[in-house]
C-alpha cells in the first residue's frame, strides 16, 4: 500500500542545516558495502560529528544491503528521530525504487533534514521531490566518496551546503582544474532536479516519474555506451520531458568520449532551443560535487555558472 500523498508543485522548502557537532545518520536503501566502521567514526569525529549507523548497512541481501523491509525501516527511522540532523547515504547499487511505493512521505516531510546519496538514491531524490516537497542533496555517500579520499572539493561541496554557507545568490563554484563546455548558450531560471540517467528515465510511466515542467535537469551516468545515453535520452524526449525543461547541466558521463558525448547532446538539445552546460563534476567522479536537488537556480551556460535562487538550509 502506498502512502504517497499529492505531489508537490510548488518551490521546495529548505531543511534543517547540519548544526555543530551534529549527529549523522547512515542508512543503506540500495546495495550492501563492507563498511570500516572504526575509520568512519574517526572520518566524523575528526570534523565534529557524530555518527549513528542503522542496522541494515551491516545486512546483506544478494545485491541488495537487507531485506527491502530493513532498508525501508532504516529509511522512516531515520527521519523520525529527532536527533538525527542528517541523512548519509552508504552507497548506491541498485534497490532504491523497490521501496517507493510503501514510503511514508508525510512522516518525511513532518520530518525534513538534510539527506544525501547519488547514483540508485536518485529513486529517492525524484520521490522525495514529487511527494515530501523539500530539498535534497546529490552529493558523496560515505563508502566510496568521503571514506574513499576523493579530492577536497568533494567535502567542502558538501558541508558548505549543510551548514548553510550558501545562501540565496551564492555562487556553486566549480573547481577551475576541471574546465566546463558550453553546449548551448544562454540563462535559464528553474528547480534543480535530476540525477542518474539511467535511473530517471526507469521511473518514466509511474507515479514517481520526474516532473520537468520549468525544470533545469542535471544528469550524470557511468559503465553506459554512447548508444544507451542516446537511448535512454531518446527515452526521455519521447515521453515528452525534455519539450517542457528550461536548461539542462551535464555532469560526468564516466567511460563515454567527450566529443562523441557532446555531439549527441547537442543533437538531443538543440531543437528545444535552451540553454546546455556540460561537464560540471557531479556523479560517479572525483572530485564529487553536491548539488541541491528541487532548489531554485539559475544557469548561465555561456558565463559557466550556477546560482542559487534560494537558501537550501535554514539554520535555528
Amino acid at each position: 500500500m502506498t502512502t504517497r500523498s499529492t505531489p508537490i508543485l510548488t518551490e521546495h522548502s529548505p531543511v534543517p542545516a547540519l548544526p555543530a557537532e551534529g549527529l549523522i545518520g547512515v542508512i543503506a536503501p540500495a546495495g550492501p558495502a563492507a563498511l570500516d566502521t572504526e575509520k568512519a567514526l574517526h572520518w566524523m569525529r575528526s570534523r565534529g560529528y557524530s555518527l549513528r549507523i542503522f542496522p541494515g548497512v551491516t545486512e546483506r541481501d544478494g545485491y541488495l544491503a537487507g531485506s527491502d523491509e530493513v532498508r525501508l525501516r532504516d529509511l522512516h527511522a531515520a527521519f523520525a528521530d529527532p536527533a538525527i540532523d542528517a541523512i548519509l547515504c552508504l552507497r548506491g547499487g541498485y534497490g532504491s525504487p523497490r521501496l517507493l511505493d510503501q514510503i511514508d512521505y508525510e512522516l518525511l516531510r513532518r520530518n525534513a533534514k538534510p539527506f544525501v546519496g547519488y547514483s540508485d538514491i536518485t529513486a529517492l531524490h525524484l520521490a522525495i521531490s514529487r511527494y515530501a516537497g523539500f530539498v535534497t542533496f546529490h552529493g558523496p555517500m560515505l563508502n566510496a566518496d568521503l571514506l574513499g579520499d576523493k579530492q577536497a572539493p568533494t567535502e567542502a561541496s558538501l558541508f558548505s551546503l549543510l551548514r548553510g554557507q550558501l545562501t540565496a545568490g551564492s555562487l556553486l563554484a566549480h573547481p577551475v582544474a576541471y574546465p566546463l563546455t558550453t553546449l548551448s548558450p544562454g540563462i535559464a531560471h528553474g528547480r534543480l532536479l535530476g540525477g542518474n540517467l539511467s535511473m530517471i528515465a526507469a521511473t518514466l510511466g509511474t507515479a514517481f516519474e520526474i516532473d520537468a515542467d520549468g525544470v533545469i535537469l542535471f544528469i550524470e551516468d557511468v559503465n553506459e555506451p554512447l548508444y544507451r545515453i542516446d537511448r535512454l535520452l531518446t527515452h526521455l524526449r519521447l515521453a515528452g520531458k525534455l519539450s517542457r525543461l528550461r536548461g539542462v547541466l551535464v555532469g560526468d558521463v564516466a567511460g563515454v568520449d567527450s566529443e562523441a558525448l557532446a555531439r549527441l547532446l547537442k543533437q538531443t538539445f538543440e531543437p528545444f532551443r535552451i540553454p546546455v552546460l556540460a561537464g560540471w563534476r557531479s556523479g560517479h567522479c572525483d572530485p564529487n560535487l553536491t548539488l541541491p536537488m528541487g532548489a531554485l537556480v539559475t544557469l548561465d551556460a555561456g558565463g559557466q555558472s550556477l546560482v542559487l535562487e534560494q537558501d537550501v538550509v535554514v539554520r535555528a
